[in-house]
């Protein structure tokens, strides 16, 4: 293997060596090289294999957009799959891995798919995979997974640590290449509060390799003191190997910072990734422009590549791209190239220029030909030959590298991620962005600005009139002198080549040739976003960033229409890939989500509470006594005490929120199905919540404590959704009514006292009376406790069907209050009891939580039709409630099940059968939503949806649970098990 490096010239650090491997064989690089560059460095051109076909495939870029050189990145937690080569910083020991390929890159066998490669064409897998249909879960499913995917994740954990952070400012400035630079200096003299991010290790851009001279310095030299000003600036931040991913409402940019990707032992201390998002008055976009492929036949050999990436790893990183070259060029940056490659004595062999003159006048030693085109190449993993095709003749060149420079497609995403469609230029020769970007202004080769100066006096402009808009005094700009620069002029955009000869490359990744665009078109996919997804053209990791504009002038030349009538696909965030530990952040492990402990949480932990979570909390499930062995024998005795004696739940997790406001009343008979408008004061009704199609969507009670202020409860899981619903409601469906919403769940610490004794023990701490007669059922008002020591809201309500109490008071009380209330209790059997016990005391009673409202019934279905007011004029769901199919008889109702023999037993989900019928999901009548071992019945009883449920009470049926191979006779019954009558309410 040779080395590729020259002698002397580009950035790199010769004084800092470096080691590292690609696929175990051991190799060389320095301080500043990729790991492109040093694998170029080092001969290797072969990098990786082609998707679907397996073929070779070497380096094609030098940035973000790579197709081709995706490699495995390190090992163990720390393995990344699918890095691109040309963004990875080098650094001493770097492990990587090349992909797709078996047993190894240079022998792959996955090669032999290049002779399928007549049936795999685009579309196959719709054409082939539909039939027999037997075959698709045998066959087609499992070979398809395989042969899936590039790079492999790894199964152990990432020992790194992420975070996401906020940062805000006057000027987000996007890009530091030249323009970004100008723009940021000038923002920052102003004064104004500047961001500047840039996905490179470096700022400059294309000052990094232009061989331009700027105020009389080097490009880079310049990019250097631009940067190091910026940083003195204590009102500029600049943010290196940062990328700005998405644009989002509000002025609110997406970017990640990649903080340790580039060193091999990051610090235990600092994360590895940081998710940025960025809040700007403004932001500026300087992203640059991405230069074009040509498609022609054998486009993707290794060896071939972008014109300005040769560029780039000539000036910047010291590596020739070959020892015999040829360009292949349809504007004049090919001509810079060849200057370059000839400055660095690499021999240039030929320029292919497909016009018939150039904007600039070479004087080089290259052969020079005109109106020709290169049709195809020769080689096996590397490019051996290429064959120019020129007035109807062909004639092969012996070359090892091939440049291509077919024009710049402006980097837009950013642009057009919120719904703007870009707009084809015919004098650009390229998409730009739309008009009327609110917030945001493009400037420099984004906005197809071609050369060095004006670039620079672009950006400088652009921020200018930005930080005045915002009342800074910006101080005059004094543009620098330019010189060396010809620009990238004149481009005629090349989209199909006569005389291809072997497969022509639209998108590398997927591979996607020109003749599966032909046949999408041909066969009816010609609108842009169906041939994407018919071809995978501009699909997976790199979402076309080199492809998408060839494709669409290849769609455009079929049908006999410009760019313009074709259009661009749908830019979406990401603009590059954001690993899941960046979007992730500190949520991993024990802080995946906050842990979140109720004001109780203590007094249940000294008691001996076995936690579960549920929802965002830790809840008490059971209270476990000696001798008990097992949950149930706790929980049945849980459950007798509360119908014997009383017992105390934390129901602090369910949400709660106040309403108040001269229109509370209003709001919420608008809100709830049910009447709330003539609530008395002092009293609470039960309410059900429905979506605007009718379903129900919570349920709950809300308490009118005065006569404009009421306390609702939701259920603990829906408490965010209700609160976004209702901030919904007040703001964008009746802004007029006055009504004001506060979230109070964590203010109030809130428990249920319930049991015949629950009055009894109440009373000791409840200064005022609360009788039957006094307090009745569905009693709600604030009340002084301890001789006025202390205020809280007592409600009698009941979820258990006995004599029961709710009561709030505020969170730091909470654990006082219980403690109180068992001491109080302590002669009367009173003890706690956690959510498994509610829920075989709700089962018993038929109440129904989130098990029932499942999203697809309606209140008559639970019984409830009679809750739905029929004289209010209007509430949410009441136009789709009236829908012939949720008023049909065999509509899914709520009822009883109990098995036949009192020893048997079912599961919640299993499956509701006529009796007799066939242990098939054809004969489904319904399921079993909740079911609960009754200490009371003596057996498992259970609440279930069955189709026409309420006219079946007393049918035999079956209740079927195939994944258990499960099958139970049962009976359907009343829902309500136990004291039908509510009697236990009032005692």
């Amino acid at each position: 293997m040779s080395s590729y490096r020259l002698t002397k010239g580009g950035l790199v650090d010769r004084n800092a060596p470096l080691s590292f491997t690609f696929d175990g064989r051991p190799l060389r690089g320095f301080a500043g090289d990729t790991l492109a560059s040093a694998l170029l460095a080092n001969g290797r051109m072969l990098v990786g294999r082609s998707f679907k076909y397996h073929r070779p495939r070497g380096i094609l870029t030098a940035g973000a957009a790579e197709p081709n050189a995706l490699v495995t990145i390190g090992r163990g937690g720390r393995t990344e799959p699918n890095t691109r080569a040309t963004m990875q910083e080098l650094y001493e020991g770097l492990e990587a891995q090349s992909q797709n390929r078996w047993p190894s890159l240079e022998f792959d066998v996955g090669a032999l798919n290049g002779l399928l490669s007549p049936f795999l064409g685009a579309g196959f897998y719709y054409k082939t995979f539909m039939w027999p249909a037997p075959l698709w879960e045998k066959f087609y499913e499992p070979v398809i997974r395989k042969a899936a995917g590039l790079g492999k994740a790894s199964y152990e954990s990432d020992p790194d640590a992420y975070e996401k952070s906020w940062a805000h400012c006057d000027l987000l400035v996007i890009g530091a290449g030249p323009t970004g630079l100008a723009a940021a200096l000038t923002a920052g003299r102003a004064g104004a509060r500047v961001i500047l991010v840039d996905e490179g290790a470096l700022p400059g851009g294309s000052l990094l390799f232009d061989t331009a001279t700027i105020d009389g310095k080097a490009a880079a030299d310049f990019a250097r003191d631009a940067s190091a000003e910026l940083q003195s600036m204590p009102n500029v931040r600049l943010m290196m190997r940062t990328t700005a991913f998405g644009w989002y409402d509000g002025n609110v940019f997406g970017a990640v910072e990649r903080v340790q990707k580039h060193v091999r032992d990051p610090a235990r201390q600092l994360v590895v990734e940081r998710l940025w998002r960025i809040v700007a008055r403004h932001a500026l976009l300087a992203s640059g422009a991405e230069e074009r492929p040509l498609v022609f036949g054998g486009n993707d050999r290794p060896g071939v590549m972008m014109a300005s990436a040769m560029r780039t790893y000539l000036n910047r990183y010291g590596v020739a791209p070959g020892r015999a070259t040829a360009i292949f060029t349809t504007d004049d940056s090919g001509y810079a190239l060849a200057r370059d490659l000839e400055a660095a004595h690499v021999d240039v062999v030929a320029i292919v220029d497909s016009r018939s003159s150039a904007g600039v006048d070479y004087r080089g030693k290259a052969r020079l030909i005109r109106e020709a085109v290169v049709c195809g190449t020769k080689g096996r993993k590397a490019i051996s030959a290429i064959e120019v095709h020129r007035g109807g003749q062909t004639e092969t060149i012996a070359v090892d590298a091939l440049a291509m420079a077919g024009g710049f497609s402006p980097i837009i995403h950013l642009a057009c991620h919120r719904g703007g469609k870009p707009a084809w230029s015919a004098e650009k020769a390229a998409f730009l962005a739309p008009d009327g970007l609110n917030g945001l202004d493009l400037a420099g080769a984004a906005a197809a600005t071609t050369d060095l100066a004006a670039c620079l006096a672009e950006g400088a402009a652009r921020s200018q009139a930005i930080v005045t808009a915002f009342g800074l005094s910006c101080p005059p700009v004094v543009l620098p002198k330019v010189e060396g620069d010809e620009g990238t002029h004149d481009s005629k955009p090349l989209w199909s080549i006569p005389g291809v000869k072997g497969k022509a490359f639209v998108d590398f990744q997927n591979d996607v040739h020109l003749k599966d665009i032909g046949l999408a078109v041909s066969e009816g996919y010609s609108h842009v976003e169906l041939a994407k997804r018919y071809t995978t053209n501009g699909m997976a990791t790199d979402q076309g960033k080199l492809s998408n504009v060839n494709a669409i002038g290849l769609i455009a030349k079929a049908r006999g229409v410009s760019p313009a009538e074709v259009g661009t696909t749908t830019f979406r965030p990401f603009y590059t890939p954001v690993s899941f530990g960046a979007l992730t952040g500190a949520h991993t492990g024990h802080h995946f989500q906050p842990v979140r402990k109720s004001p109780l949480h203590d007094w249940a932990k000294k008691h001996g509470a076995v936690f579960v979570e549920t929802g965002l909390w830790y809840r008490s499930s059971w209270f476990p006594r000696n001798g008990e062995q097992t949950w149930r024998e706790s929980v049945d005795r849980e459950v007798l005490n509360v119908r014997q004696n009383a017992g105390l739940c934390d129901v602090s997790m369910l949400g709660k929120i106040e309403i108040s406001g001269s229109d509370a009343a209003e709001f919420l008979n608008r809100v709830y199905c049910n009447a709330f408008l003539k609530l008395p004061v002092g009293r609470a009704r039960y309410g059900l919540m429905l979506r605007e199609d009718g379903m129900i969507y919570d349920d709950g009670t809300t308490s009118r404590l005065e006569e404009n202020r009421f306390f609702m409860t939701t259920t603990t899981a829906y408490a965010a959704g209700v609160m976004n619903h209702l901030e919904f409601c007040a703001q964008a469906l009746w802004p007029e009514l006055d009504v004001r919403l506060a979230s109070i769940t964590d203010q109030w610490a809130q428990m249920a006292i319930a049991g015949p004794k629950a009055r009894t023990i109440l009373q000791r701490i409840v200064d005022e009376d609360i009788s039957d007669a006094a307090f009745p059922f569905l009693a709600a008002r604030e009340v002084s406790l301890f001789g006025g020591a202390l205020h809280g809201c007592l409600f009698q309500i009941s979820f258990s069907g006995e004599l029961a109490y709710e009561l709030a008071v505020p969170a730091g009380y909470g654990e006082s209050v219980a403690d109180a209330l068992m001491e109080a209790g302590r002669d009367h059997g009173i003890m706690p009891y956690g959510v498994e016990t509610l829920s075989v005391l709700r089962i018993e009673k038929g109440h129904v939580t989130h098990n029932e409202i499942n999203g697809t019934v309606v209140p008559a279905d639970l019984g409830f039709g009679k809750m739905v007011s029929a004289s209010k004029p209007d509430f949410i769901g009441k136009a789709m409630l009236q829908r012939e199919g949720l008023a049909a008889s065999d509509r899914p109702q709520l009822v009883g099940v109990v098995p036949l023999d009192p020893k048997q037993s079912f599961r919640s989900g299993s499956h509701v059968l006529a009796k007799g019928a066939a242990a098939t999901l054809e004969s489904d009548q319904g399921y079993v939503t909740s079911s609960a071992y009754s200490p009371h019945i003596g057996s498992t009883i259970a609440l279930a949806l069955v189709k026409n449920g309420s006219s079946r009470h007393g049918e035999e049926v079956v209740v079927w649970n195939g994944l258990h191979g499960e099958s139970t006779p049962a009976r359907l019954c009343n829902p309500v098990f136990f004291d039908p009558q509510n009697e236990r309410l009032h005692v």
